[in-house]
């Protein structure tokens, strides 16, 4: 039978469609089981939504079969979809036949009724796609992917395949994989080659050719950090815009978080029900639906970095970290203007040029680059984007300032000579934009497998 077609239907789809009376099939795992001597009870899921369906066992099921019936063990059960008497679900499958698929010694089985908490699922992690809130991670993450492309393709951007190998440094900032094969002196491509860290000066030159792209995909960073918002492995959107200024990508960035946003929440009520029922145990304050509703319901803040820089020096309490015009706004200093001085997103403009990376369009003053970063409540910067610089000269000048060599991108300057366009875009990192949706506070449990330094087990 194939799947989804006849009577056998995701658990999603069934608790959507079915109508009492109906003949059901349903496949998946067992949370949980509870036995009795008259009527005894299997609670199923099969990742396809936040609820599980509760299978109804009577008397005469066989006492071998019900002690096959523990948590993690999988199955396939025909039944009758019937209206349920008891508090927690509107509807029930009374079996007529069940089959266990595969067996699970719940007692060495790692994922039990009680909690497990987040940092022992990384060491199961391939167990932990049956945990609940892997479950719902996961949920979001494909809601989340799928909106963003729907996003991009209803406004009439070409997605465009950028490649993971790169002979460049699209950061300059030396954070980078190399790629070996063999012992060729020169590299299997004839020369040195890095896992990208970006894909977004391969990106522009479609910019170049299409008006508007886009470039979602893995990328890779070097970076020698354990913080919880980094990973050497993570996931890429990059939009560029042709014949656009900073202000245009601001609108975009904004409009993109705010429709995307709402798209996953509308999509997912169950999964955000249950994000909000585990951050209720952990924390204080507003709801995690009230801070996501305050958050694109208004619009987001705008600063400049040197206004930013103001407001941070009046804070009266003690920084970890240094504030003050031409120092580096880190995580304690982002997440203060998002969540305590702008109480919403807010974007901040126009940094110092040595704090950026050379492909940034010069101010007028050519001290500041016409950069922003969004910063977001709980996260911190969420999105970076820029205005392209599209004067060759001042590229190259950027280049040298940068000590980033013009020969290793003789392509990239030449788009400056052949009908080049002002132009802009930015990044965004799928993983931050999920912790900041889902509440997930470590970038560890947003990635199926993770991959920090020291840590590459899966």
């Amino acid at each position: 039978m194939t799947r989804g077609v006849g009577r056998r239907v995701p658990i999603a789809k069934l608790l959507e469609t079915a109508s009492v009376g109906n003949a059901v099939e349903v496949t998946g795992w067992i949370r949980t089981s509870r036995f009795s001597k008259n009527v005894s009870f299997v609670a199923l899921y099969d990742g396809s939504s936040a609820d599980t369906v509760q299978i109804v066992l009577g008397d005469e099921t066989d006492e071998e079969l019900k002690k096959r019936l523990g948590v993690g063990a999988s199955l396939r059960v025909k039944g009758e979809w019937v209206a349920s008497p008891g508090a927690g679900q509107a509807f029930e499958i009374r079996a007529q036949s069940i089959e266990v698929v595969g067996d699970c010694d719940a007692s060495s089985y790692p994922l039990q009724k009680k909690s497990t908490s987040l940092e022992y699922l990384r060491t199961i992690a391939h167990l932990r796609p049956r945990s609940k809130t892997h479950q719902s991670v996961v949920r979001v993450r494909n809601a989340l992917s799928w909106h963003i492309h729907k996003y991009f393709q209803d406004r009439g951007f070409h997605w465009i395949h950028t490649p993971i190998i790169t002979a460049s440094d699209a950061e300059g900032a030396g954070e980078l994989f190399e790629v070996t094969a063999g012992d060729k002196e020169e590299g299997f491509f004839g020369k040195r080659t890095f896992l990208t860290v970006s894909g977004q000066l391969e990106v522009e030159c479609f910019a170049q050719s299409h008006t508007d792209v886009y470039t979602f995909g893995p990328t890779f960073r070097a970076e020698n950090s354990n913080t919880p918002r980094h990973a050497a492995e993570f996931w890429m959107i990059e939009p560029e815009m042709a014949f656009a200024d900073l202000d245009d990508v601001i609108a975009l960035a904004e409009d993109f978080v705010r429709t995307v946003a709402r798209n996953v929440m509308d999509q997912l009520p169950g999964d955000f029900a249950f994000f909000e029922f585990v951050r209720t145990k952990l924390e204080k304050g507003p709801s995690l639906l009230e801070q996501l509703e305050s958050a694109i319901s208004q619009p987001f803040a705008r600063v400049t970095y040197a206004e930013a820089q103001e407001i941070l020096a009046k804070v009266d309490r003690k920084w970890e970290f240094p504030v003050g015009y031409g120092t580096s706004m880190q995580a304690e200093h982002e997440r203060y203007l998002a969540e305590e001085h702008f109480q919403r997103p807010v974007f901040v403009t126009n940094y110092p040029r040595d704090q950026k990376a050379f492909y940034m369009r010069l101010d007028d003053g050519e001290q500041t680059v016409s950069a922003t970063d969004l910063l977001v409540p709980r996260v911190g910067e969420m999105i970076g984007g820029s205005q392209r610089e599209e004067r060759f000269d001042k590229l190259v000048e950027q280049m040298e300032f940068h000590h980033t060599p013009p020969d290793d991108l003789w392509w990239y300057l030449e788009l400056r000579q052949f009908g080049t366009t002002p132009h802009g875009g930015f990044g965004l990192g799928l993983e931050r934009m999920l912790m900041w949706m889902t509440g997930i506070h470590n970038i560890r449990d947003s990635i199926p497998f993770p991959r920090t330094p020291g840590s590459a087990e899966f």
